[in-house]
């Protein structure tokens, strides 16, 4: 019952816009459906150490039960039984990953955006079939390796709040362009498609090739974004790309970004990581 509810509650938000509140009549469902942003700090209170709650996975609708078991600036949790276990590798299509994803997390009546990778590692306390923990994070959360805030989490659990459309669209041309790379390793074309423009005729044709891409990396020289007074530019970005049946490719690409007006928001053109890709 708890998983069919979980999918009509996000069935709910594709159709409530990106704020997902309802109006303030009365509710007939037991949740108030309200997005509850809540940093790190309060997280931490409102789930505690040992704490159980349901992550409900934006995409696919599918939910499972945690335990938070540790974690200092973010959540150590364990899927609470095999089941939950089973219901996770799901989401990640049976594999597991270090991908973000965006997820809401149900406690009571509230709804905290958050983004969770999906990957075991570490120790585990649970017979649930799953060897270790994975990470939780939330706004104000930070890396066990860096203590810095990780971008990847960043932008999901803006997805998540139904924020992002506000955010990348008010980017400068250098950091769109990273938040282009960070969601095309995530996994997450439609995400991706939001930030990009493409010349190619058959653009459905030569996203599906995207799925090709098993990991990537970039770097890009440091960029004056005080250009105010331009609706093009150029960026160079050095990529690393392991592309299945294909393997490792090292290139350098130069990519445009562009906007219609000086208000308008930035695209990048992606033409030339897709033709790295077919041509590969």
């Amino acid at each position: 019952m708890k998983k069919v509810f979980c999918v009509l509650l996000v069935a709910f938000f594709a159709f409530s816009g990106n704020t997902y509140a309802t109006s303030k009549k009365s509710n007939p469902l037991p949740i108030s459906f309200q997005i509850d942003v809540q940093n790190w700090n309060e997280v931490n209170k409102t789930l505690p150490k040992y704490s159980k709650f349901t992550v409900i996975d934006v995409e696919s609708g599918k939910s499972f039960d945690v335990q938070r078991r540790a974690g200092n600036r973010h959540a150590d949790v364990q899927p609470l039984t095999k089941k939950d276990t089973k219901i996770m590798k799901q989401i990640y299509d049976g594999s597991w990953s270090w991908r973000r994803k965006a997820v809401l997390i149900l406690t009571q009546d509230r709804l905290i955006p958050a983004s969770m990778h999906g990957m075991p590692h570490g120790a585990g306390a649970l017979k649930n079939d799953f060897p270790g923990h994975f990470c939780i994070h939330f706004s104000g959360s930070t890396t066990h390796r860096t203590g810095k805030s990780d971008l990847s989490h960043h932008v999901m659990i803006l997805k998540a709040a139904g924020k992002i459309d506000e955010y990348i669209n008010a980017l400068p041309p250098s950091q769109l362009l990273n938040v282009f790379f960070v969601s095309i390793k995530n996994d997450d074309i439609g995400l991706a498609k939001k930030m990009a423009i493409s010349n190619q005729k058959n653009l459905k044709k030569e996203l599906v090739k995207m799925d090709n891409i098993e990991a990537i990396q970039w770097s890009m020289p440091p960029i004056n974004e005080n250009k105010t007074t331009e609706l093009s530019t150029t960026i160079p970005v050095d990529v690393s790309i392991f592309i299945k049946d294909a393997g490792p490719i090292r290139t350098k690409l130069t990519f445009t970004l562009i906007r219609t007006s000086f208000l308008s928001p930035w695209k990048v053109n992606m033409d030339p990581l897709l033709s790295t890709i077919s041509n590969s």
